[in-house]
């Protein structure tokens, strides 16, 4: 028999792109969901590709969008509550998708035996936390013209390697509206003055430039101070910028 010191060290990245017990591969269309609000709670995705959304519907049918999910972001963790409950949200296919759909059950069995495994999605619950504290910093204090321009920066997420400009997944100006608490002409009106100072480029695509970087972390418009931002991190970007009173 092997010792337990030749024991297999587990590798989340491995568990999370793989189908095994309890969990599958699922691939979705544009607009189809992944759960929708009010549905049992009863299993977590995980993202392997694709652009994904959440969106909420008030009682008197309003809905709105409260974040925007990419690559190795996990969705439904409200199913490992103590009590199984429903659905918050709705989470929905922006582009194509492929996602690890985790039973509830697989889920906590992983998590109570690997502690690799619970550190990592630790790591991750903490890391949207922050995220969702800076938006709702970033709705109390910011205009709605830095909110939008902090969202493109977001998905374009300069935080990793990538060129000088690139493209967000398709969007509407309807949904920037909905996730920022403006109007779509305002939406409209800011959009174009982007394009005017050069920080985004759209006609089928939406091309956001890193000098958007400055708005979001300097507050910078031309004609401001012209000192150049130090090299983003996922970090500083998820920091909303609060006015000095």
């Amino acid at each position: 028999m092997p010792s337990d010191s030749a024991k297999t060290t587990f590798i989340p990245s491995e568990f999370l792109t793989k189908a095994g017990v309890g969990r599958k591969i699922v691939e979705l269309e544009p607009k189809e969901t992944f759960f929708c609000q009010g549905n049992p709670a009863d299993a977590i995705f995980y993202l392997q590709s694709g652009r994904a959304k959440l969106t909420v519907v008030s009682q008197n049918g309003r809905e709105a969008t409260i974040s925007l999910l990419s690559v190795g972001d996990f969705a439904g963790e409200e199913s490992l509550a103590a009590v199984p409950g429903l659905r918050l949200s709705t989470a929905s296919a922006v582009n194509t998708c492929i996602a690890l759909k985790i039973t509830r059950e697989e889920m906590s069995r992983t998590m109570n035996l690997e502690p690799i495994f619970a550190d990592f999605f630790l790591k991750f619950m903490l890391t949207r936390s922050m995220r969702t504290q800076a938006d709702l910093v970033d709705q109390l204090f910011n205009s709605s013209e830095k909110r939008l321009a902090r969202i493109l920066v977001l998905m374009a997420e300069f935080g990793k390697p990538g060129g000088r400009e690139i493209c967000i997944p398709p969007i509407s100006q309807e949904t920037l509206a909905e996730m920022i608490g403006t109007t779509r002409s305002r939406v409209s009106f800011f959009m174009n003055r982007f394009r005017r100072l050069g920080f985004i480029d759209y006609d089928d695509r939406i091309k956001v430039n890193k000098s958007l970087l400055n708005v979001v972390l300097l507050d910078q418009f031309p004609g401001h101070n012209s000192k150049r931002p130090e090299t983003p991190t996922l970090e500083n970007i998820l920091k909303p910028i609060i006015p000095v009173r």
